[in-house]
């Protein structure tokens, strides 16, 4: 099979050149080989590899879990517990994300709703902002 360049690599994969380095350097790639002009060579496992990561982040993972997830899938023989684990870790982070920003909107929308298009000196915006007390939610 003929090597594919790290240029092919990225439009293949959908990855910028950078990330693929970035992401060797962070371990979630192997080193690439090398050819004699010194240029990285790849292999298709490498193109799903990479795909396997930029998926993963596009999902939010962070960098540990990738790798711990790609150790995973290099054995297939394991029962999943461990991925799952890890997906409802990652599940738990993003409904506490979603329950944080629910409120932050609520603030926001308070804010807005209140705002009585006067002047600056009457405006709850600015009041609400120079004053964190008169949030609805202080613990934001």
């Amino acid at each position: 099979m003929k090597p594919i360049a790290i240029g092919d690599l990225s439009r293949q994969a959908g990855v910028k050149v950078p990330t693929i380095r970035f992401y060797e350097e962070r371990g979630l790639l192997p080193k690439p080989e090398r050819t004699d002009g010194n240029r990285r060579t790849y292999d298709m496992s490498d193109v799903r590899r990479l795909r396997f990561i930029r998926h993963a982040r596009e999902l939010g993972f962070e960098i540990e879990d990738i790798k711990a997830l790609l150790f995973l899938a290099g054995q297939p023989d394991r029962p999943c517990n461990e991925a799952d684990a890890i997906a409802r870790k990652h599940l738990g982070a993003i409904d506490d994300r979603i329950a944080r920003l629910t409120g932050l909107r609520k603030e926001m929308q308070a804010m807005v709703d209140q705002c009585a298009g006067g002047h600056v000196r009457e405006c709850r915006i600015i009041e609400v902002l120079a004053d964190h007390g008169e949030c609805l939610h202080a613990e934001h």
